[in-house]
């Protein structure tokens, strides 16, 4: 700002005064300090067409080149352009040279910045990591890696398209300028994934900005009115301490992110070595994924699903993993590796056919529920595999059930409808799984053939105390009778809970409380002694 040519200024999201050049002070006479309105330093841009691009630009991170007049009789340029914290403007002389130096200033930008976001991109975080270390070589100034990856950004843009995935990164990359300190610099590197870098701050510092963050990210964005739910997860690495080189931070960053991300994501982890142990494990598990089925290591256990009666209706099936050397994994830890490697397909068949096989050997009257992943489900091929193993295990349709989340159906395409109505005419039944949770709109239930629903059990947790829980599920259970549908409550914990639910007319429950998820003998066994037992009790009645 002091040595440079340009007659340059940069302005806040508020269009305030924060730099500006030496040279463009000499030419206003000295007559222009931080805080003033950009409207003061360029009364042209106030109105009209100008103004409409400054707005346009705050909005789309477009540079653009506007004409304002600078006299009754003359006209001047200023090109404006996106800044971390909100726009530049640099004035051009009316002169071919000086145009054509702007010219180069822009193209230099252009190279150096996201077009989408504005952001600075991938080259120049390399190119500031190789400065901020190189600066730092023996002065031992601590530096600071931020690397942010936002949770369930693809399910968005596969369901409801690249503009809408487009529109969130753009308030993505807003929320990211609205925590920084002073002196840091955001990223936009690879396509939900972005960075900070602070130089010359403690550790303290960096770990706030992270979680402030991870709590800016709790809230909505709204996008055509509709409130997409997308968090981000933060990996944070320290220099010299965990990297001299601008790959070994990111590396050391890239694990954090990992950590956080293993950890349910929406947080910050800052990065130690024990973290690269648990990479190698997770390396391992990937491989060891992809011949599971082959050495007959993946296994079903079975949950009850029981009317208010007492009277069983069926089982969900629930896949196991059992490693030879770890011992038993939980679908939480595997299904989102499968999910990335593309195996849900495999696997996904796998279970269907084994759970309705399995089936074949339980009484007649109950049925057989089975998840079916976003991932499966968006594939395409979920209804020729239903179709293949109603075929191959003479199971009648009717008995099973195929259960799907909302974030299937974000977007009402009509390959979702062909697939569901598809379904549907093979007989299946077709539950809409966690309701309560994620976007819970009501058209679903309109427009989509569903037999039943699932109340999540995070409304039943304290059901019997809470009176916002009571609410929500009382206007679940009557609002899913009016629509002739089957009200089942999945983690019911307690004989309260389940006393509740069953006051309020819910028609399935579901929970450890009614029975734990075991092997498909013992299910058969569960079922039987379930049926004597509600038949001991219809005699004496």
């Amino acid at each position: 700002m002091e040595h440079t040519r340009e007659l340059a200024s940069f302005y806040d999201r508020d269009l305030r005064l924060t730099q500006f050049s030496t040279r463009l002070s000499t030419a206003r006479s000295g007559n222009i300090s931080a805080g003033a309105s950009l409207f003061d330093i360029y009364p042209g841009i106030a109105t009209g067409e100008a103004r409409r691009t400054v707005d346009k630009l705050l909005a789309t991170r477009a540079p653009t080149i506007i004409k304002i007049a600078a006299t009754p009789h003359q006209e001047m340029e200023v090109w404006v352009f996106p800044a971390d914290d909100g726009i530049g403007l640099i004035e051009v002389a009316n002169s071919p040279g000086r145009a054509a130096e702007i010219e180069h200033n822009k193209l230099m930008y252009q190279a150096n910045h996201d077009v989408l976001t504005g952001l600075q991109n991938r080259q120049r975080l390399s190119d500031r990591l190789k400065e901020i270390l190189t600066a730092n070589d023996g002065r031992h100034v601590r530096s600071a890696l931020l690397q942010i990856d936002l949770d369930d950004f693809k399910s968005v843009n596969d369901t409801l398209g690249h503009g809408t995935g487009d529109a969130l990164l753009k308030l993505a990359a807003d929320r990211i300028r609205g925590v920084l300190q002073e002196g840091d610099s955001a990223f936009r590197y690879a396509g939900d994934e972005f960075a900070i870098i602070q130089y010359g701050k403690d550790p303290s510092e960096a770990e706030s900005v992270a979680q402030a963050l991870v709590d800016a990210f709790k809230i909505p964005f709204m996008i055509n009115e509709m409130p997409l739910f997308v968090g981000a997860s933060v990996g944070i690495a320290f220099g010299p301490q965990h990297g001299t080189q601008g790959e070994e931070l990111m590396k050391a960053a890239d694990i954090a992110l990992y950590a956080a991300k293993g950890e349910g994501r929406g947080c910050a982890r800052t990065f130690n070595r024990s973290m690269m142990l648990l990479i190698e494990q997770r390396e391992s598990l990937r491989r060891s994924l992809r011949m599971a089925l082959d050495r007959h290591e993946l296994l079903l256990e079975y949950q009850p699903l029981l009317r208010a009666t007492g009277q069983i209706v069926g089982f969900e099936a629930l896949v196991r993993w059992d490693h030879p050397e770890i011992g038993r994994i939980t679908p939480n830890v595997f299904i989102p590796i499968a999910e990335a490697d593309g195996l849900m397909d495999e696997i996904g068949r796998w279970v269907l056919q084994e759970a309705c096989r399995q089936a074949m050997t339980w009484p007649e009257s109950l049925n057989i529920a089975v998840n079916i992943s976003p991932a499966q489900f968006l594939g395409g091929s979920i209804t020729d595999i239903v179709a293949q193993v109603i075929d191959s295990t003479g199971i009648s349709a009717d008995r099973i059930e195929i259960e799907i989340t909302e974030s299937v159906l974000l977007e009402q395409t009509v390959d979702n409808l062909d697939t569901l109505n598809t379904l549907n005419v093979l007989g299946v039944r077709i539950s809409l799984d966690d309701f309560g949770t994620h976007y819970s709109s009501l058209s679903y239930l309109k427009n989509f053939p569903f037999e039943s629903l699932k109340i999540d059990q995070y409304f039943i947790q304290d059901v019997e105390r809470e009176r916002k829980s009571q609410t929500i599920v009382r206007a679940i259970i009557d609002m899913a009778h009016g629509l002739d549908m089957i009200v089942t409550a999945e983690g019911v914990e307690t004989v309260m809970q389940a006393q509740w639910l069953i006051n309020e007319g819910c028609d399935v429950l579901q929970g450890h409380y009614l029975g734990q998820a075991m092997s498909s003998e013992r299910a058969r066994k569960f079922a039987s002694k379930a049926s004597a037992s509600r038949r001991r009790r219809e005699r004496i009645n």
